[in-house]
C-alpha cells in the first residue's frame, strides 16, 4: 500500500475511529485500526467488538493495500505532523510516514488478525433527517441505565412504525420518549435496542452533519451511514450489535389522566429546583407543592445540618392541591432536556408517574417517579 492524503483529513479520521479503542490485554489487536485502500479513497476501521467505526477519505492512491497500525499512537503522531499532504507506505507489516521534514516508521501487525466487520446485504434500510436523528437521541440517550439483570434497559429502544420511529430510555425510575416523523413509510414495524455507548457515539460524530442518516438492521447488528455530498459513497459507517430481550412495556407507565396540571416557565422552574437542591440533604429530595387557587408553585427543601429553603414560580394550575417529594436530579435532567420556555407538569397522584412534556411539542416526554412517603 501507497498513499497520499492531507494532513487534515487523515487526523480528524483518525480521532473519530479511536475513540472506541481502549487498552484490550487479552485481545490486543483491538488497539489498532486497520487501514485500507478502496478506488480513490482511504478506508479506516476501528472495532472494540461491540462497536465499529469505518471512515473514507479522499486520497491519492498509488498502491492498493492495507495495514494495521496502533490507533491511539498514530492519531497523536499524525495530529503532531506539519499541515501538508502525508506519504503512507506500507513496510512488510509497518508503515512508513513521509510528511515534509518527517520520516517515520511504524511497526504493525497482520491485518489478517483483525476483527471481520459486518457486512449489511439484504439488510432492513430506513433513511431519516441526521440532525433529528441525533437531537432525539440526544433527549433520551443519558437517562439509560446499565443493568446485569435487566440488560435491555442498558439501552436504547427504537420501535419504527409506518412514518414515526419512538426513541426510548428508562433507568426504573424516569424513562423518556421521543417520537420522530419519517419523510416514508417503512415497510413493516419493527424494533431494536442499541447499548448505549453506541448511541453516544453516533450523536457525537454525526451531530454537525447535515442530510440523511441511513440505518441498516440486521437481526443481531445496526449500522448508520452517512453519505459524502460530493459522491455517492459512504463517509463514515457506526455498527453495533443490538441487545437480545424484549423492551418493557413502558408505555403501562405512562398515565393518561392527571389529578393536577401545571403550566409554567422552564427556567425560573429549573433556578427554583437547583437551588433547592442546596438544601436537599441525602436523599437529594425536595418538595413541590401545587396551588391552583394561587395559581402558585411552591419549591420547598430542608437540611437539618443547613438549613431550610422556600421559594415560589407563578404558574398556571389545574385540578387539586398537590404536595409531591422528587429527587431533584431526575427533575433537573427532565428540564435539560427539554427546549421550550415553558413546559406542562402533570402529576397523576401523590405517589404514581408524572410528566414533563415540552409545551407545543408532543413529540418529547418526560416521565419521573415520586419519592414515595
Amino acid at each position: 500500500m501507497k498513499v497520499e492524503v492531507l494532513k487534515e483529513n487523515l487526523k480528524n479520521s483518525l480521532s473519530v475511529t479511536e475513540k472506541i479503542v481502549g487498552k484490550n490485554l487479552s485481545l490486543p489487536i483491538l488497539d489498532n485500526v486497520l487501514i485500507n485502500t478502496e478506488e480513490n479513497f482511504l478506508n479506516i476501521n476501528s472495532t472494540n467488538l461491540e462497536t465499529a467505526i469505518k471512515i473514507w477519505v479522499l486520497a491519492k492512491i498509488i498502491k492498493p493495500g492495507n495495514v494495521v497500525v496502533p490507533a491511539k499512537f498514530l492519531s497523536s503522531f499524525v495530529s503532531s505532523l506539519p499541515n501538508d499532504k502525508i506519504i503512507l507506505d506500507q513496510k512488510g507489516l509497518g508503515l512508513h510516514i513521509d510528511c515534509k521534514n518527517y520520516k517515520t516508521d511504524v511497526q504493525g501487525f497482520n491485518p489478517e488478525d483483525f476483527p471481520i466487520i459486518p457486512e449489511f446485504k439484504d439488510a432492513e434500510i430506513i433513511e431519516i433527517d441526521n440532525k433529528k436523528l441525533c437531537q432525539g437521541l440526544s433527549q433520551v440517550v443519558d437517562i439509560a441505565s446499565i443493568s446485569q439483570s435487566r440488560p435491555e434497559i442498558s439501552g436504547i429502544y427504537f420501535n419504527f412504525s409506518k412514518n414515526t420511529v419512538k426513541m426510548v430510555a428508562t433507568d426504573s425510575f424516569r424513562l423518556a420518549e421521543k417520537n420522530i416523523t419519517l419523510d416514508t413509510n417503512t415497510k413493516r414495524d419493527f424494533s431494536f435496542i442499541i447499548p448505549q455507548k453506541p448511541a453516544k457515539e453516533i450523536i457525537n460524530i454525526l451531530s454537525d452533519k447535515e442530510g440523511g442518516t441511513r440505518i441498516y438492521v440486521l437481526p443481531n447488528q445496526v449500522m448508520f451511514e452517512f453519505l459524502m455530498k460530493e459522491f455517492s459513497h459512504p463517509e463514515v459507517q457506526i455498527i453495533s450489535r443490538l441487545i437480545e430481550g424484549e423492551y418493557p412495556n413502558y408505555q403501562e407507565i405512562i398515565p393518561v389522566k392527571f389529578k393536577t396540571e401545571v403550566v409554567l416557565k422552564r427556567d425560573e422552574f429549573s433556578d427554583q429546583i437547583k437551588t433547592a437542591s442546596l438544601f436537599s440533604g441525602k436523599l437529594s429530595e425536595i418538595k413541590i407543592g401545587v396551588n391552583p387557587e394561587k395559581n402558585e408553585v411552591e419549591i420547598f427543601a430542608q437540611d437539618p445540618e443547613i438549613g431550610q429553603n422556600r421559594s415560589n414560580i407563578v404558574a398556571k394550575c389545574q385540578g387539586e392541591p398537590m404536595e409531591i417529594s422528587f429527587n431533584y436530579k431526575f427533575l433537573t435532567d427532565g428540564l435539560m432536556r427539554i427546549k421550550s420556555s415553558e413546559i406542562s407538569f402533570s402529576i397523576s397522584s401523590q405517589e404514581g408517574a408524572c410528566l414533563l412534556r415540552p409545551v407545543g411539542d408532543s413529540s418529547y416526554t418526560y416521565v419521573v417517579m415520586p419519592i414515595r412517603s
